[in-house]
């Protein structure tokens, strides 16, 4: 390896933004992110919706009047 070319390699302290941290190795001293493991719905297995610039909403109440959702319901009266 060439010698003064590589950055240096410290710990680094990741912090979720659920609160989370846990120290790791990296270029940075200091990495935020928006979802880690404690909080991804895959490794929880609890169903959220992390939606930060409203696409979920959107989508809701677009489909919420389509003949899905009639269905659904009428599904569920029938019950």
């Amino acid at each position: 390896m060439k010698k003064d070319i590589h950055p240096e390699y410290v710990e680094a302290t990741v912090t979720c933004g659920c609160g989370n941290k846990f120290v790791t190795r990296s270029t940075r001293k200091h990495i935020h992110v928006e979802i880690c493991s404690a909080c991804h719905p895959f490794f929880t297995g609890k169903m959220k919706f992390i939606d930060t610039t409203g696409r979920v909403e959107k989508f809701q109440k677009k489909y919420q009047n389509s003949s899905y959702a009639a269905k659904r319901k009428q599904a569920a009266d029938a019950k």
